[in-house]
């Protein structure tokens, strides 16, 4: 282990309470969490906005900018990052176009108040392994939207999230990334998951067939272990020791989650500690995640 390891939480989801009741929705809840768990050793926060009447995902950069103008009042240096909606899922508004897709993305970049996005290099089916009140749907990341999206990142200096629910995202993910060179270098964020038949579910050979994969496509990049519906475990310790970084909270978490965010934050800290690794600040991620550029 070279440098700290990253942990990023992930607030809410676009699950609504119905699916994960406990997450927190409202401004005042949002920016609560993102203080918490910032103090806890989360150095990347990202989260996704709702309309309080609705009950929905809002991608609305007004809102977005309250929560991470607010939660730097207290904590000056956090990192905070939106979420783009869920194409093809009734759970979030669908967007027009590519440029609507990512429209907050910019505004909030044109500000300088995000150093990563969420930009997703492929599609995938989201069917489920048992019943579940969410619908099967295909998660719908078109190339223009890719393309876009990464447009955004290169134009405003931003870090691509990429979320790997496939091994064949990290192939295109690359590809892509080859064809702006001056886009920052792309955090492969592997995702595992109990519940959703895509992917593979949280265990060591699975890690291991990433990042095979992974070092294949790009001879050096960022990476760290995600999921949705997922409970990682062991492989945290295990993504310490290869050199990896760490995402949890309620909207990777199991459905039905009643443990908070705070203490998901915490009980990756203790994993992470035990396997031998420290954990980074937010400063100290930006400065491991640029020395891939």
């Amino acid at each position: 282990m070279t440098s700290p390891t990253i942990i990023e939480v992930a607030l809410n989801g676009p699950w609504g309470r119905d699916i994960q009741p406990t997450m927190p929705v409202s401004v005042n809840e949002l920016v609560a969490d993102a203080v918490a768990c910032a103090r806890a050793g989360a150095a990347i926060i990202h989260l996704h906005c709702y309309d309080p009447a609705t009950g929905k995902q809002d991608d609305n950069a007004a809102i977005y900018r309250e929560v991470i103008l607010r939660a730097r009042e207290v904590v000056p240096d956090i990192a905070v990052y939106p979420t783009v909606p869920l194409a093809g899922s009734a759970m979030t508004e669908a967007a027009a176009s590519p440029q609507a897709r990512f429209a907050h993305v910019e505004a909030l970049a044109k500000e300088g108040l995000i150093d990563m996005t969420v930009v997703d290099p492929g599609s995938v089916n989201f069917s489920r392994t048992k019943d579940t009140q969410i619908p099967p749907f295909v998660y719908l990341n078109p190339d223009a939207d890719i393309v876009k999206g990464l447009q955004v990142c290169r134009n405003f200096g931003l870090r691509p999230s990429y979320a790997i629910y496939e091994p064949g995202f990290t192939r295109t993910g690359a590809q892509f990334a080859l064809q702006m060179p001056e886009l920052l270098t792309p955090l492969y964020r592997f995702m595992f998951s109990d519940d959703f038949s895509w992917g593979f579910p949280p265990r060591r050979y699975a890690l291991e067939a990433h990042l095979a994969l992974l070092n294949e496509a790009v001879p050096r990049a960022p990476w760290m272990v995600a999921g949705l519906a997922v409970e990682l475990g062991d492989l945290i310790q295990d993504a310490v020791r290869l050199g990896g970084h760490v995402r949890v909270g309620l909207e990777d978490a199991r459905f039905d989650c009643r443990t908070s965010n705070v203490d998901l934050v915490r009980d990756a800290a203790a994993r992470v500690r035990a396997a031998g690794g420290e954990i980074a600040s937010a400063d100290a991620a930006r400065s491991i995640l640029a020395a891939y550029d």
